[in-house]
């Protein structure tokens, strides 16, 4: 009985912390389960904890900002803890984190799978040990999926990209497409089937071009998982225009398993932009794509990503973008004003756009966002769907999202939790939301 005692606080409290995309909430989950339980006991962030594992994001400027503040503000929170940061930040910039006071370890993208390997003696280090290999030594793939955290599950399909856009530091943090054998996949959906789960999201850095490294596509990938007993939903996390095939789109029409839910980049509305960004489509391709989906799938909920103030961005560049993005069927939009990444193209690109002239036209299009929000969200009221619940509970309810991706609330229920319900949209509601009735 003592020994078990003993074995029990000689525990290493663990806290793992995610920046950014779902892919990387994705591998923080695969990295945590490579802890061993008899060694490390994790905690809630908020918890005072003997390590701290930071994953991290560095597609935008703010983003490595987010990472620098998480850091310092976990150093403060515990000073006496060993801090652990990985992934594309400690990639692209591992000694501007080394140099923080406090950091104990930095691993890059392909060092962090084996985090658990460097922490058998988690003390403080005089000074940060840093271990990042050059992206391009490496073509490794590490299978992953979310476990635990979420009613979902992020189930990676994908790593690397190969586009090259001018303004992206991706291919520089995670190297070059590349995916696993579609039985690989395959394996990793049972487990997470097997816990019950009954949504999947698809992702990783660009899944339309999942394939390319094995002889497969992405639409036979699609095919196999849809067999797969348990899982009911699947979500496409984000897919490029020109990859989001006619193919592809049949086969949501045709299988209720596939949510008929669309993220697709768009970046800008102006050809003469998307040409300096080294996109691989035009805005007519676009349009083209959105219209083939709306046509079998009305009702579809199709968001994009756009970026405001790319250099050489005038003011009719802007208007051209709005004017496209307001004739779109679109339901939301992502805004991110450009933040220049060193070693890119577009860093040196000429025809700055400053800073308040960026502000003002990403309120612009968030404001178009909204309008577009509400527009979608009348366009469903009445309607009967499903909805998974989540296991969150906020301001005496539980919300979840139907599969075009609205979000829904209702008076909180225990027992709805990380269930599928039939439900009818009944009005929208001052959080944001659509207020439902449950049909059974």
């Amino acid at each position: 009985m003592l020994a078990i005692k003993n074995m029990i606080i000689n525990k290493k409290k663990v806290v793992f912390h995610t920046l950014g995309c779902k892919l990387n909430f994705a591998e923080t989950s695969t990295i945590s389960r490579s802890f061993p339980e008899d060694r490390f006991e994790r905690v809630p962030a908020n918890s005072k904890a003997d390590i701290y594992i930071i994953n991290t994001c560095s597609v935008t400027d703010a983003a490595d900002k987010k990472c620098r503040q998480a850091i310092k503000r976990f150093i403060s929170h515990s000073p006496g803890a060993f801090i652990a940061v990985v992934g594309c930040y400690a990639q692209l910039k591992p000694q501007e984190i080394s140099s923080i006071p406090g950091v104990d370890l930095v691993l890059g993208t392909n060092e962090k799978f084996s985090i658990s390997d460097w922490l058998t003696d988690p003390a403080k280090r005089q000074e940060a040990e840093v271990h990042s290999s050059d992206i391009s030594s490496s073509d490794s793939y590490n299978p992953s999926y979310s476990m635990g955290d979420r009613t979902r599950s992020f189930l990676k399909v994908q790593d690397g990209c190969d586009y090259g856009c001018s303004y992206c530091t991706i291919p520089l943090a995670r190297g070059r497409s590349r995916n696993p054998e579609i039985s690989s996949v395959i394996d990793e959906a049972v487990k997470i089937a097997e816990r019950g789960i009954k949504e999947i999201v698809i992702t990783g850095v660009n899944i339309g071009d999942f394939g390319k490294s094995t002889g497969d596509s992405f639409v036979e990938l699609i095919r196999e998982l849809i067999n797969i007993k348990g899982i009911e939903r699947y979500r496409l996390s984000s897919i490029e225009p020109n990859l989001l095939t006619d193919e592809l789109i049949e086969l949501i029409v045709n299988n209720e398993k596939i949510l008929p839910h669309f993220h697709i980049p768009l970046q800008s509305g102006s050809n003469k932009i998307l040409g300096l960004m080294r996109r691989r489509y035009t805005r007519e391709l676009f349009y083209e794509r959105v219209k083939a989906v709306k046509w079998k799938l009305p009702l579809a909920g199709i968001g994009a990503d756009v970026i405001v103030g790319f250099p050489g961005e005038t003011a009719s560049d802007f208007e051209d973008t709005y004017s496209f993005l307001e004739n779109l069927p679109l339901s939301y939009l992502h805004v991110f004003s450009f933040s220049e990444r060193p070693d890119t193209v577009a860093e040196k690109l000429p025809g700055k756009v400053s800073p308040d002239t960026k502000e003002r036209r990403s309120k612009n299009l968030i404001a178009l966002s909204e309008k577009k929000s509400q527009e979608f969200f009348r366009l469903n009221i009445g309607r009967i769907t499903s909805v998974l619940f989540e296991r969150t509970k906020s301001e005496g309810l539980i919300s979840g999202l139907t599969p075009n991706y609205i979000r829904v609330a209702h008076p909180w229920q225990s027992g709805l939790a990380g269930k599928i319900k039939k439900v009818a949209l009944n009005s929208i509601s001052s959080n944001g939301s659509i207020s439902v009735e449950i049909i059974s």
